[in-house]
């Protein structure tokens, strides 16, 4: 990953970048539905806000586009917190549907309000600029994604592995008996809704910042629905898995529209059929099983 901008084109480095943004993205997806088993057909509204958090503050305040990251992930983790509580009565379909109605109403509200999210129009923020001489703003851009991408996701993984991802795994799957055992149901799902919004609002302000452009359209339902696919393709409990997804869904629709320009999503959906029944537990889990039938070389007795 350190050697592929030098050996791709600029198109395609910017590509990259949105793996990683899609990654980080899904990172935070797989706390929440693969950890805690909530599932969410919503996760594009959190990385609407934190693209409007940093478009806002760039054009509307003139803060540095770059300072604007870490306070996009902090509003998203807190709108996420909060949408987290009235989420505690619901389960299953029921909580997909309302994080379904979230993602539908968060496009409204940015439409709604035009005079601070500007609108249908939309914003416009200036093109990102890199503060190495040596790298062009697009390389750098890739760097400081996978940069960021690499430290949330061994966090994430540092996290889980403690008695946080110990606690929400049991709620996942024994909530009776978690609950029994002295684990808090509200205070560890609102966390989990808290953290996956979290790592989206930090996707969502790379995310503007690598388009230099937003507006309402830009975070359609569509979206919502396809990191979850993509959750669910790298292998949902597994956070290295979330990688495979990201190049999924941002590779594999494309490619699908220049093998069939008339129909395009009917091969993107054989596609996505055709890998789910070859790796119904995703990537990571087809990966595990690869290295776990792998054979092991026999160490010869010495005499």
């Amino acid at each position: 990953m350190a050697v592929l901008p030098l050996l791709v084109t600029h198109f395609r480095t910017y590509q990259l970048t949105l793996v990683g943004i899609y990654f980080i993205a899904l990172i935070g997806l797989d706390v929440l539905t693969g950890y805690s088993g909530q599932i969410s057909l919503g996760h594009g509204a959190f990385l609407a806000i934190g693209a409007y958090t940093t478009a806002i503050m760039s054009v509307n305040y003139g803060v540095n586009e770059y300072w604007t990251i870490p306070c996009a992930g902090i509003v998203a983790g807190v709108v996420g917190f909060i949408f987290g509580f009235p989420a505690l009565r619901l389960s299953g379909v029921y909580l997909a549907l309302a994080t379904f109605a979230f993602a539908v109403s968060i496009v409204l509200v940015a439409k709604r309000f035009d005079h601070f999210t500007g609108g249908t129009p939309g914003k416009v923020l200036s093109l990102p600029s890199s503060p190495v001489k040596a790298l062009s703003a697009q390389v750098w851009l890739y760097y400081l994604t996978w940069a960021i991408a690499l430290v949330l996701v061994v966090a994430a993984s540092v996290v889980l592995r403690g008695r946080a991802g110990r606690s929400l795994r049991a709620l996942r799957d024994a909530p009776i008996a978690a609950t029994a055992f002295g684990i808090s149901l509200p205070r560890f799902k609102t966390l989990a809704f808290a953290v996956a919004a979290g790592y989206a609002g930090v996707g969502g302000a790379l995310f503007a910042i690598a388009i230099a452009f937003v507006n309402p359209d830009t975070f359609p339902v569509s979206l919502s629905i396809l990191l979850l696919t993509g959750a669910v393709l790298g292998g949902l409990g597994s956070l290295w898995g979330m990688a495979f997804g990201a190049f999924f869904i941002e590779f594999v629709p494309i490619w699908a529209g220049h093998v069939n320009k008339s129909a395009p999503t009917v091969l993107y959906g054989v596609i996505l059929i055709a890998v789910l029944y070859a790796l119904p537990g995703g990537f990571a889990a087809a990966a595990r099983e690869a290295v776990r039938r792998a054979p092991i070389p026999s160490r010869r007795s010495s005499t």
